[in-house]
């Protein structure tokens, strides 16, 4: 029978002594860090998600060489807010794009838009350069353009007709969107999960091998009182880190429904998550062999979660946005009963390491 004093005792202990965890504590900090900023971070890491996000940067114009006769897409650049087009010789251009009086350099090739030849567009903009990385992608809106008039003008040689394909329900891409809601929400909210199943088994092991067990066994506590005691500080640390995360990304002008769902739903799906662990760790007593066995077992369970559509992680984002379905309940009460299970398994690990 588990003495609930000496556990909370245990736990209380435990939870003073993670200020020593440099590892820990960083680790919070840096999630920290991105919840507090997010609203800033998301520009540059939304930018790495998808890099067309790049070309919704407004307000600056950037000159532009433009090598040829090509006066269809002189006019296309022309028209552009973002570019001011200057006709110049290539090589005059290719010298001031090197000293960096220009943004970029376009150099169309001769051919006439209605020959049967392909035609030939050559950027050329300064390397290792993130400027370049906006004017690029500004810059391809406006050959995605230039090729669609080209197409129209050479159709009359087209002996068939194309294909066309209209989606039956096209849906508007939102980059930050996609980037807040299906990266960075999910991902600071399970981070601590992560951290504290770690910790758990750092914990544990370190008992063994540093062979401090025997000493705490002369007090009153149990084997399953101080492994439970380690337990309960690891998930009691989960609300905390999920409840700040919460409030800063709200904070930042992030909104998101459902908070008091979503809390509960990720410390039960976080507990499963560390009682795994700490079942793992009771049962090799090796800080190594534990961690690596945990690592393995996450990758399998993570692949097994996610092959289905009502995963904890997917219904978060539904919460999140407020769409998530009546039975999100159900897998709530899925992952309890999860719970209720390993805690029974982790026990009798227990007893089974204890009188063996």
């Amino acid at each position: 029978m588990v003495n609930q004093r000496l556990v909370i005792a245990i736990a209380r202990k435990e939870i003073r002594g993670l200020t020593s965890e440099k590892t820990i504590i960083l680790a919070i900090l840096l999630q920290l860090f991105i919840a507090m900023f997010s609203s800033f971070l998301m520009v540059g890491l939304s930018a790495m998600y998808d890099p067309s996000v790049y070309g919704r940067i407004t307000g600056v114009q950037y000159g532009i060489g433009f090598a040829g006769n090509d006066t269809i897409l002189f006019d296309l650049f022309s028209r552009d807010p973002s570019f001011i087009p200057y006709q110049m010789d290539p090589g005059v251009a290719l010298g001031a794009l090197k000293e960096r009086q220009l943004a970029a350099v376009v150099w169309p090739s001769e051919t006439a838009p209605d020959s049967e030849d392909p035609v030939t567009v050559t950027l050329y903009t300064i390397s290792n350069d993130i400027q370049s990385t906006v004017i690029e992608v500004k810059i391809k809106d406006i050959l995605l353009e230039y090729e669609k008039i080209l197409r129209d003008i050479r159709r009359d040689r087209l002996d068939f007709r194309p294909v066309q394909v209209t989606p039956s329900r096209p849906v508007a891409q939102n980059s930050f969107y996609e980037f807040i809601y299906g990266l960075l929400i999910p991902m600071l909210l399970f981070m601590p999960a992560i951290i504290s199943a770690g910790l758990v088994i750092d914990l544990i092991t370190e008992e063994y091998q540093e062979q401090t067990l025997d000493t705490l066994r002369t007090t009153p506590a149990t084997l399953e009182d101080i492994v439970c005691g380690k337990i309960l500080a690891c998930i009691l640390i989960i609300p905390v880190q999920v409840a700040l995360w919460l409030i800063l990304l709200t904070l930042n002008g992030i909104r998101i429904e459902s908070l008091i769902e979503i809390l509960v739903h990720v410390v039960f799906a976080s507990a499963a998550l560390i009682l795994i662990a700490a079942t793992i760790a009771v049962y090799y007593r090796d800080r190594t062999k534990a961690q690596f066995i945990f690592s393995t077992a996450v990758i399998i369970v993570l692949l097994l979660i996610l092959a289905f559509q009502s995963n904890p992680i997917n219904l978060i984002v539904l919460l999140a946005v407020g769409g998530a379905p009546v039975y999100h309940w159900a897998v709530l009460a899925a992952s309890t009963a999860a719970c209720a299970i390993l805690v029974v398994l982790v026990k009798n690990i227990i007893r089974r390491v204890e009188y063996s």
